[in-house]
């Protein structure tokens, strides 16, 4: 299987990688800046050729293109994995251009990278788009506030993920927002309770079970669907 996974330097999208390249995948990793992401550049030596890593800014159009351009087709899973979150961001802290900033990348980016993306995905013949999101994005579940610009891009890439879901139907191509939980990254914190190397099972495990009756759907790591 041929994978595009975005943010692929660190924390989940690192784990994504070795994940995949041990199941046996071919993996078209992106990362802003792969000269400083040692841990990835390790993993291609012992990848056999599997493992291909790419400069990638997704809030960059014409980086996106070129990391595009780069990747031949089919593409079978691509996994919008790439995100920021600013800290304070309650609403006597919030920075409005930060929260611009924010939303390119955690929300614009992934239709971005999926538009672009989108003659090698039809190539592949049954590909999947899979959007990190989050719990915070869920407006139902938002039970004490905060967290202004990670929650507003994480809900409106759960919206872009819904309706790609029926644009892309036609195509054959399946789209979800997949939760990783609260995971024990830099973003995440130490007192995070899943590890990340749970919750990226999880995920690639609930991704081999979603079906075209699935599409557009909103899911944790554990394969429940989540409220939007």
């Amino acid at each position: 299987m041929n994978i595009v996974i975005t943010g692929a330097n660190r924390g989940i999208g690192l784990e994504l990688v070795r994940q995949c390249l041990t199941r046996g995948d071919t993996v078209h990793a992106g990362a802003r800046a792969p000269e400083h992401a040692a841990e990835l550049s390790a993993l291609v030596q012992g990848s056999g050729g599997r493992l291909h890593v790419h400069a990638l800014d997704v809030a960059n159009e014409a980086s996106v293109r070129a990391f595009a351009a780069a990747i031949p087709g089919p593409v079978h899973l691509l996994i919008n994995n790439a995100g920021v979150r600013s800290r304070p961001d309650g609403l006597s802290d919030l920075d409005t251009d930060d929260l611009t900033r924010t939303f390119q990348v955690n929300a614009v980016a992934a239709l971005r990278v999926t538009q672009a993306l989108l003659p090698q995905l039809r190539a592949a013949g049954g590909a999947k788009v899979a959007s990190i999101s989050s719990n915070l994005g869920s407006v139902t579940d938002n039970s004490w506030g905060g967290a202004y610009g990670y929650r507003m891009s994480k809900a409106a890439l759960n919206m872009a993920m819904r309706s790609l879901g029926h644009d892309l139907k036609q195509d054959g191509i399946l789209a979800f927002a997949l939760s990783p939980g609260w995971v024990r990254t830099d973003m995440g914190g130490s007192e995070a309770p899943t590890s990340v190397e749970m919750s990226v099972s999880g995920l690639l495990t609930v991704l081999g079970h979603l079906s075209a009756e699935d599409t557009g759907g909103f899911f944790d790591f554990e394969g429940k669907r989540l409220p939007w």
